[in-house]
C-alpha cells in the first residue's frame, strides 16, 4: 500500500499517545532514548500571522500533527515545539514575532546539540517555514548527516506534485489556498473561511516584508495572506498531508538506513 494512502488524517489527540516528551517522565525519556527512539524537533510559529481566516499558531498546528503522524511509523520521541524563529516578512502584522537569523541558530543548534548528547542516534528537524530553511541549514551544518536530518515539508517531490496539480490560485505561499487546505484537514473548527481573503494579485512583486497599510507597495496584502484562500478545500488538504508524510517519511527512513551501516 503506498504511503499516501495509508496516512489518512487525524486529529493530533489521535496521534501523540507515547510520543510527546513532555507528557513523560525524565526515566521514560532516558529509556525510550536507550532503547533507540529517534528524536523529532519541530519547529513551527506559534506567533506568526496567517491572514484574517487562520490562527497565529497554524504552523504549530501543522508541525506538532506531522510529527505525531511520522511518529507513529518510526520509533520515535517528540520535543516540545520551536514555536519563535526567523519570520522577517511578517512583523507588520500585530502579534507576529521574529528572532533575528543568528538567534534563531544558535537556539537550533544548542537544543540540537543538547538532544543528541542525551545519546540519541538520530534526529529529525522538522521545517514547517520557509524563511527558516536557511538559518536551520546552517544551525546543523556542523553535525553528521548521517544522524541528523532537516525535514523541509515543502520540499519533497510528492508535495510539490499534488501542489502543482491541484493549485488553482495565480499565485501564493502563505495562508493561500495551500496552506488553508491543510488547515481545513487538520482543525476545521479554527478556519474561518467567511474571513479569507485573496491578496492582491501582484504582476510586480518584490522579495521583501509583506505590509497591511502601504497599498502602493509591490508586497501590500491587507489581510495578510499571499494567495487565495478562498479556493481552500478539505479534500485538498488531505492530498497535501498525504504527500507530506509520504516525503517525510521517506527521508527519515533513508536517515535510518544511513544510521544503521
Amino acid at each position: 500500500m503506498r504511503a499516501r494512502e495509508r496516512h489518512e488524517v487525524k486529529g493530533v489527540s489521535d496521534t501523540t499517545a507515547g510520543h510527546f516528551i513532555a507528557d513523560m517522565t525524565w526515566d521514560e525519556v532516558a529509556e525510550r532514548i536507550a532503547n533507540g527512539a529517534t528524536a523529532i524537533l519541530p519547529v513551527g510559529s506559534a506567533a506568526k500571522q496567517h491572514g484574517l481566516h487562520l490562527p497565529m499558531n497554524t504552523d504549530q498546528v501543522q508541525a506538532e500533527w506531522l510529527a505525531a503522524r511520522l511518529a507513529d511509523d518510526i520509533d520515535a520521541v517528540i520535543w516540545p515545539t520551536v514555536t519563535y524563529g526567523s519570520y522577517p516578512a511578517f512583523v507588520a502584522y500585530a502579534g507576529s514575532s521574529s528572532l533575528s537569523e543568528q538567534t534563531f541558530e544558535a537556539l537550533i543548534r544548542e537544543l540540537a546539540d543538547g538532544i543528541l548528547r542525551f545519546g540519541c542516534r538520530r534526529l529529525l528537524v522538522l521545517d514547517t517555514g520557509i524563511s527558516t530553511l536557511a538559518p536551520i541549514a546552517v544551525a546543523l551544518r556542523h553535525c553528521n548527516p548521517r544522524q541528523v536530518a532537516h525535514l523541509r515539508i515543502h520540499d519533497g517531490p510528492h508535495y510539490r506534485r499534488v501542489a502543482r496539480d491541484i493549485a488553482e490560485q495565480a499565485h501564493g505561499s502563505h495562508a493561500d489556498e495551500l496552506e488553508t487546505s491543510i488547515m481545513l484537514a487538520l482543525a476545521p473548527e479554527r478556519v474561518d473561511m467567511a474571513r479569507a481573503e485573496a491578496s492582491p494579485r501582484l504582476a510586480h512583486a518584490t522579495p521583501g516584508p509583506l505590509t497591511p497599510t502601504d497599498s502602493a507597495s509591490a508586497n501590500y496584502s491587507r489581510s495578510g495572506s499571499f494567495g487565495d484562500p478562498t479556493l481552500a478545500t478539505r479534500v485538498k488538504g488531505e492530498q497535501l498531508l498525504a504527500a507530506m508524510i509520504e516525503d517525510i517519511l521517506g527521508v527519515a527512513i533513508g536517515a535510518s538506513t544511513q544510521v544503521a551501516r
